[in-house]
Formats: C-alpha cells, sequence, structure tokens
C-alpha cells in the first residue's frame, strides 16, 4: 500500500491530497489517515512542504464534512433510521451518537472523529441535529488542524514504519478519544450541576 500511495502522490501531488482528504471526510472507507501520514514522509524527503500539505488537509476536509454536513440536514433522521441496515447504522447507535451531540457538541466534533463505527457519522449527524453551521465548522477546524498536523508529523519522524504507526494509532487513538471524551462531558455536568446548585 505504501508504494501505491507513495506513487500517487508523487504523481498527482496536492491534488491527490486533496481528494484523499475529501473522500476520508465525507465518512466513506478510506485510508485517508496514511495518506497523510506518506505525505508527511514526503516532507521529510522534500517533496513536499508541511504547511502547503496542511492548508491542503483543512481545506478539503473541511470541504467535505460540510457537504455532509448539508446532506445529514437535507435527509434528516428518517432517512438514516430507514437506511440504517445499508449503512451499517443501528437506531441505537443513532440515538447514542446524538445523545453526545445534544450533551456536547464541540467533544463530540473535535474527538468523535476519532472513534471507530462513530466518526464517520460526525458531519451527518450535526447536520441533522440542526448544529449551528459556523459551531461545526469551527470544532471540525479544530479536529481537522490537530490530525492533519499529528499524522504529517507522524510520517516525517517515522517514514518507512507507517504499518507500526497506523496499528498503534487504529487501537490507541480512539480509547484516548473516548477518554478525553468522557472526561469533558463529566466535566461539563458536574460545572451545570454546581450552577444549578449555587442558584438554588
Amino acid at each position: 500500500m505504501f508504494d501505491t500511495i507513495a506513487g500517487y502522490l508523487s504523481a498527482f501531488g496536492l491534488g491527490g491530497l486533496l481528494l484523499g482528504v475529501f473522500i476520508e471526510a465525507m465518512g466513506v472507507p478510506f485510508p485517508g489517515g496514511v495518506m497523510v501520514i506518506i505525505t508527511g514522509f514526503m516532507v521529510h524527503q522534500g517533496k513536499l512542504e508541511f504547511l502547503s500539505a496542511l492548508i491542503a488537509i483543512l481545506f478539503s476536509y473541511t470541504a467535505g464534512s460540510l457537504i455532509a454536513y448539508l446532506i445529514g440536514k437535507k435527509t434528516g433522521r428518517p432517512f438514516f433510521i430507514k437506511c440504517g441496515r445499508f449503512l451499517h447504522i443501528s437506531p441505537e447507535r443513532f440515538e447514542q451518537t446524538r445523545s453526545w451531540l445534544d450533551h456536547s457538541a464541540p467533544a463530540f466534533i473535535t474527538f468523535g472523529r476519532f472513534l471507530p463505527g462513530l466518526g464517520n457519522l460526525t458531519p451527518y449527524m450535526a447536520g441533522i441535529t440542526r448544529t449551528g453551521l459556523g459551531y461545526f465548522l469551527l470544532y471540525n477546524s479544530v479536529f481537522t488542524v490537530g490530525w492533519g498536523s499529528l499524522y504529517l508529523l507522524l510520517g516525517m519522524f517515522f517514514g518507512y514504519n507507517y504499518r507500526l504507526i497506523t496499528g498503534q494509532l487504529n487501537s490507541k487513538l480512539p480509547l484516548a478519544a473516548l477518554g478525553l471524551m468522557v472526561a469533558l462531558l463529566i466535566y461539563l455536568h458536574a460545572k451545570k450541576r454546581l450552577r444549578k446548585g449555587r442558584k438554588a
């Protein structure tokens, strides 16, 4: 896979990165993360510039996420409930995702993209729940800059060991993201209860 993606990026440069990250942002199963890591390796080789690559990632991920958000907003909950079995989205998972978004949209939009089975739903769910567009784009950008920078830097520092890196990321990052999201939700819940106690 390394040689295939590296050859693709060598041939198409930032244009190829734009397309790959756009597909990733739409929630389509695609090795977008691996592509960004290999882009980082190419940055290390001097074939691409870090800032240009990060800007391309931010632009294409935002574009893909925006389209997914608008699809969710247009089709709404009934579509995802009706077609859930074809998309491997159970009603339980749908309701859980909506509940997390209702409790803390910033936490879910920022960290939810790391969670298997939920990450690809994030922009669609934000649209379905009518999360403010500016609000969504702000926290989506926070995630994108963090994700893009992390994966580029990993590619720059570890290069050909991308198999080991992606394996660790696939197993450890979802757990770390879930832990951070749960901690933030607990903090926000405790803060809300404290405010109610003070008012009483």
